[in-house]
């Protein structure tokens, strides 16, 4: 490039040194021409270099990289631009393959992966159906996420309504058996286009593992309870019966002793006390079973905690306990039953006062706030003496109880009616330290 410009130069020099000297115009002519033929050559020179520029450009544009250049060229400045354009060619397509290697590899891993999973495009058009999710749906092909209304329209209602983290049970018929799938949504960019991904599992075998587990659970503690009262109604049951045998079979026979008779007036009174707290448990397990539907209206968090103080400032007052209640945004409200969200707080607030043993300081904190998913969330907390590891698994359970004269019914109860509000119940604790309860809305 240089030897051509400076070439170039010096003929331009003679050919203005002959023309303004007049010595000979043919010299003149002579390096015009030359000059000229020179900005011509220049020029190819430029227009070929911008060509290969140019395709180099295009081959990357159009995602072309098979494109080579030529290394023969005789001008050093050009061998070496297409032998850089060639290297820069090898490096993309050996980019590419890596790319494309690491593309292959995870969508054989998406395809194969057991959990289902669909990825389907703000207009529906699905980009990924992997093979789980055909089995799990029984459904071969699906190029729209319409074309899963054939297996279930609220399927297809449930995964384009939700969120990222959005998490959803359905129930479903697929073919002859039921089953429940859990949902879960994450909303993604791909190639610069929102895309969802939509992951499936049948939980429906889990589920049924749970459902044996809680029934094997709650007929231990009813069968518990159960023989608690008819072994000893059995018991005085026969002693009254031997006591009264005698006088039956011989046709009346001499009258009963006083004794006697405050034996069998004793026993007598044993049985119908105990047979009345078999009626209470069964009545106690009658209320699990028939909860009614909750009727929500606004409720000020800040007013009902103050409610809930002044109910409880006796028992926390006689055993100098330290309420504390905080409530964050200070006009927070919920929509609820107020009386069945009562129901819940008061049966917290009554564990959490008899959770205490022989602390100098006794708090209980009552607190309302909002979450990072924007939901509410009431907690009671108590710095008592904590819940073991093994009582944890358990007192949600149906009649389970760690106190002496409780019924195992409340917190049971609690829960269920924290689900008739699409919310839940969960609890946290350390032996020693103390429990806190949420009620996430």
């Amino acid at each position: 490039m240089l030897p051509r410009i400076a070439f170039l130069g010096a003929s331009i020099f003679l050919f203005s040194f002959f023309a303004f000297s007049r010595v000979d115009w043919l010299y003149a002519l002579i390096f015009l021409a030359v000059s000229a033929y020179q900005v011509k050559l220049l020029i190819e020179y430029l227009d070929r270099s911008n060509e290969n520029l140019a395709s180099f450009l295009d081959s990357i544009q159009f995602d072309d990289l098979s494109y080579s250049f030529k290394t023969e060229s005789a001008d050093p400045a050009v061998k070496r631009l297409h032998q850089e354009m060639n290297e820069a060619m090898t490096k993309l397509r050996m980019s590419r393959r890596e790319k494309d290697s690491e593309f292959l590899f995870f969508k054989n891993i998406v395809m194969h992966v057991g959990i289902g999973l669909i990825v389907f495009r703000e207009d529906g058009n699905i980009e990924i159906f992997n093979s789980a999710a055909r089995k799990l749906l029984r459904i071969n092909r699906a190029e729209h996420v319409n074309d899963l209304k054939a297996v279930s329209e609220t399927l297809v209602n449930v995964v384009e309504k939700l969120k990222t983290g959005g998490r959803e049970l359905v129930r479903l018929r697929i073919g002859e058996e039921f089953v429940q799938l859990s949902i879960y949504a994450i909303e993604l960019t791909l190639r610069g286009e929102n895309v969802k991904l939509i992951s499936i599992q049948n939980i429906q075998s889990e589920l049924e593992e749970k459902e044996m587990e809680a029934w094997q659970n709650l007929v231990r503690v009813l069968t518990h309870e159960i023989m608690n009262s008819v072994t000893p109604i059995s018991s005085l049951a026969g002693i009254v019966e031997e006591e009264l045998k005698p006088f039956v079979t011989n046709g009346g026979g001499t009258a009963l002793t006083q004794d006697q008779l405050s034996d069998i007036h004793l026993s007598l009174q044993t049985i119908s006390k105990r047979s009345d707290g078999l009626i209470h448990f069964v009545k106690e397990f009658r209320s699990l079973t028939s909860i009614p539907k909750p009727r929500p209206v606004q409720i000020n968090i800040h007013n009902l905690f103050d409610e809930l103080s002044m109910l409880h400032r006796r028992d926390l007052t006689d055993r100098s306990i330290t309420l504390k209640t905080t409530v964050y945004p200070e006009d927070l409200t919920i929509s609820a039953d107020k009386n069945m969200i009562e129901q819940v707080l008061i049966n917290l607030l009554r564990n959490a006062i008899q959770a205490f043993e022989e602390q100098d300081i006794k708090t209980i904190e009552l607190r309302a706030s909002i979450n990072e998913k924007s939901r509410p969330v009431i907690s009671v907390k108590d710095n008592g003496s904590g819940i073991d590891p093994e009582a944890m698994e358990k007192i949600f359970i149906p009649f389970f109880t760690t106190k002496k004269t409780g019924s195992g019914i409340g917190l049971s109860l609690s829960r269920q009616i924290m689900r008739q509000h699409q919310g839940t119940l969960t609890v946290k604790s350390t032996v020693g330290k103390g429990t806190e309860f949420f009620m996430r809305f």
